[in-house]
């Protein structure tokens, strides 16, 4: 009788885009039982027991000589898969409580593809140089382009500051052009520039204004690089949590933003407190509506270069009055609304209030707010030191309306002490401060 060995049953592959596991074979030879020899039954009590009988002896049994078996010859096996000697990766087994899949053994040795046979390919019959037209040129082979390689962060600064000055160009020209008309320079005879002021309107800085100034640019210079670098910061360097409240954390970095917050706004209350009652508010607070068309006229003669009349000790120009009455009333309180929203000051639980007033809306304001801020101190300082620095600064800095170095110098020592701040607001110094008002961990 012939037998053949069924094939392998093959699963799933090993690692996906590979082939069925266990690779194709036969499988292997079922073990042949070895058959159990019968037990002989001892002879029982009843026969042993018995008289002896008689026994006849039994004639030889002719023994007849088996057939040869036909025996037929074997099929050729097929050819054993090559076995290199790596141990087989076994899996998970097949179905609960089995062994692993597949059975142990050594992995399949790597087959070797047979090399494809070589097309053929036709080459073209040689054309003679002399058939060739004399105008006739091969084909340029123009090389793959190369990426282009991203624009520097410089190169933008640079286009944007020339962009800048090439306005501000264009600006001045065509004021210098509008003084020329006679309607224009009516308006100016009729609107110099200065802003009314009314009756028992004071007169010079008290010395309480120069250090609520000094404070004020303190504050704010800290306060634009904190919240700049809030905004681009990935991952804080530290955090801060209250101690009433450890599981609300913040970055080491928002922390410092919003104390500054709360020592500009307590700054900002008691400056206008001050300004109320000692009638500082008359030179900041438009009380005529004729402030408007000085303003015009002011701004005028500032983009034409040729400077207002000054005279700070005593009032502002149209423009001035605007611009200081806008920031102290308009873009400061912005300021703190938003960024109340924005804070853990504001009230969790307020489900109505939050709805009113998103979140997504103070961030809206708060940046633009503060870009405000950014550029009135720039325009700020420059007209400063442009309309005659040393009298300007006297008047803010020194309490005299002089021209001497007194204001120049002070103001130069603000600005050391402000400068050493921009320092040392790091995280090794703002670290210390922070815990003693709340816990500060690296994560």
């Amino acid at each position: 009788m012939t037998t053949t060995r069924p094939p392998v049953r093959r699963g799933l592959p090993r690692r996906p885009g590979g082939d069925a596991w266990p690779p194709p074979g036969l499988a292997p030879d079922a073990p042949v039982a070895t058959a159990t020899p019968t037990a002989v039954a001892a002879p029982t009590e009843a026969v042993m027991d018995a008289a002896p009988a008689a026994v006849t002896p039994a004639a030889p049994a002719a023994v007849t000589p088996a057939a040869p078996a036909a025996v037929t010859p074997a099929e050729p096996a097929a050819p054993a898969a090559p076995v290199s000697t790596r141990p087989l990766r076994r899996g998970l087994p097949r179905r609960a409580g089995a062994e692993p899949w597949p059975a142990a053994g050594f992995a399949p040795a790597a087959s070797v593809p047979e090399p494809a046979p070589e097309a053929s390919v036709p080459v073209a019959p040689a054309v003679p140089e002399a058939s060739i037209p004399a105008t006739s040129t091969a084909p340029a082979t123009t090389p793959p382009s190369e990426p282009s390689a991203p624009a520097r962060p410089w190169a933008r600064w640079a286009l944007a500051a020339v962009g800048l000055v090439l306005l501000a160009a264009a600006v001045v020209l065509v004021a210098r052009w509008l003084r020329t008309l006679d309607g224009v320079q009516a308006f100016l005879a009729a609107y110099p520039g200065e802003a009314p002021m009314p009756e028992g309107a004071p007169v010079g800085f008290p010395a309480w204004l120069a250090w609520q100034h000094f404070f004020n640019v303190f504050l704010m210079v800290l306060i634009v690089r904190s919240g700049w670098q809030v905004r681009r910061e990935r991952r804080p360097a530290a955090y801060w949590s209250p101690r009433w409240n450890p599981a609300r954390k913040i970055g080491l970095n928002l922390w410092f933003h919003q104390s500054l917050d709360l020592l500009w706004l307590v700054n900002g209350v008691a400056f206008v407190v001050l300004l109320f009652a000692t009638g500082q508010w008359m030179r900041i607070v438009p009380t005529s509506l004729e402030v408007i068309p000085n303003a015009i006229s002011a701004a005028l003669q500032y983009a034409s270069l040729d400077w207002p009349t000054e005279n700070g000790w005593v009032h502002y120009n149209g423009l001035q009055q605007l611009t200081y009455f806008a920031t102290v009333f308009v873009a400061a309180p912005l300021a703190v609304i938003t960024g109340v929203r924005m804070s853990g000051l504001w009230p969790a639980r307020a489900k109505t209030l939050s709805r009113i007033y998103p979140v997504e809306v103070a961030r809206a304001i708060h940046f633009p707010v503060m870009l405000y801020f950014v550029a009135f101190i720039v325009v700020h300082v420059a007209l400063v030191l442009a309309t005659g620095a040393l009298r300007n600064l006297n008047h803010m800095y020194g309490g005299q309306d002089a021209v001497n170095w007194v204001g120049f110098i002070v103001f130069a020592v603000s600005l050391i002490v402000i400068g050493a701040a921009w320092v040392a607001a790091r995280p090794l110094v703002l670290a210390p401060i922070a815990g003693l008002f709340g816990r500060v961990s690296n994560r």
